[in-house]
């Protein structure tokens, strides 16, 4: 087993959304996601995976398949294969979220 402190990973950008990498394994990755504000996600779909977005600090607006949602801390969104997801920080503030895959897309 293997530990982490998502904290060191934190990082914005001034430009877009800032993705760093926690961890990769066959079947599933793990990413933080910093997401400043006015920042987004475009919508967008992975017909072989499920992905999670889970809330660690700030508030964003989760769009899954044709629903929005604002979620806070310890809420997620998760899109199923082939369904339309997105996010977007209306807030103001930083955005920080972990973000999984399975299985992991970027393994042939």
């Amino acid at each position: 087993m293997s530990f982490l402190d998502t904290r060191s990973r934190r990082r914005f950008s001034p430009e877009k959304l800032a993705k760093h990498n926690l961890f990769e394994t066959p079947h599933l990755f793990a990413d933080v996601y910093c997401v400043g504000a006015g920042q987004n996600q475009k919508p967008h779909r992975h017909d072989g995976a499920t992905k999670v977005y889970y809330v660690i600090e700030g508030e964003g607006v989760f769009r899954v398949g044709d629903e929005e949602r604002t979620l806070t801390a310890g809420q997620l969104a998760f899109a199923r294969p082939g369904e339309i997801h997105g996010v977007e920080n209306r807030s103001g503030k930083e955005l920080v979220l972990l973000v999984t895959m399975a299985p992991n897309p970027n393994v042939s």
